[in-house]
């Protein structure tokens, strides 16, 4: 399997293409800077992740932007902490100014000359319009939680997708599912037999940080710590 096979790249947008961990510990600093006990970086990441996930799956409907508001609180309370319902829905307006990966932005444009590129984002669309400007790249597809009514690792997310992409005349084996997150995306990947990009953006970290544990290791075509490292295989290749 090649990298130049494929005609089409879909994205996962947060902790592959956007530091999303940065962001989550940075807005969540004017809570955290007041629990009275420490908490380690990690352990943050993943209480959040917990909550994260948990409201996904019970309220699949509720927009991102209104869904990390719920998440703040329920931390709050876990944390003993007391805060304003406002605190709590200004923590859901920062993730369109969480940070980009400094590879990011230059490497979509590199492949941008190579391939069709689409986003499967858990996000909404008023969120990822903040993050895309911050990426610097027009998208072919962009498919939002909010648009489908439902987060990953859901099923409907991946079907959506794929019937989208192929009402662009593109075969599900065109396309190569490029994510970090072992739980939200590769699973699933594996589960709808698209190919498949591991970005282990945590290859020198423990644990899965804010995503939850899948509990198993789904299989991976492609794997790369960076996308600096995408693209530097992906001309490699061009050059044999």
């Amino acid at each position: 399997m090649k990298l130049g096979n494929f005609k089409v790249l879909t994205f996962d947008v947060y902790g592959t293409l956007i530091d999303w961990e940065t962001g989550i510990i940075e807005g969540l600093k004017p809570l955290t800077d007041r629990v009275s006990h420490a908490l380690g970086r990690d352990k943050i990441l993943e209480a959040h992740a917990f909550h994260e996930s948990a409201i996904q799956r019970l309220t699949p409907s509720k927009p991102y932007r209104d869904l990390l508001p719920v998440v703040y609180r329920r931390l709050a309370e876990e944390w003993k902490v007391t805060v304003s319902w406002d605190e709590c829905t200004a923590y859901g307006a920062t993730v369109g100014r969480w940070p980009a990966f400094p590879d990011s932005a230059e490497t979509l444009e590199y492949l941008k000359r190579h391939y069709r590129l689409a986003v499967l984002t858990n996000t909404d669309n008023v969120s990822f319009a903040g993050s895309n400007a911050t990426l610097r790249v027009e998208f072919d597809g962009v498919y939002t939680a909010e648009d489908i009514g439902s987060y990953k690792p859901a099923p409907r997310n991946f079907a959506y997708m794929i019937e989208a992409l192929g009402r662009q005349g593109f075969d599900r084996s065109q396309i190569l599912h490029v994510a970090e997150s072992l739980f939200h995306d590769h699973v699933p990947a594996n589960e709808f037999r698209l190919a498949n990009c591991w970005i282990y953006r945590r290859h020198d970290k423990d644990g899965f940080g804010a995503t939850m544990d899948p509990g198993t290791t789904p299989h991976a075509d492609f794997r790369f710590n960076s996308m600096a490292e995408f693209a530097a295989a992906h001309r490699a290749e061009a050059d044999t």
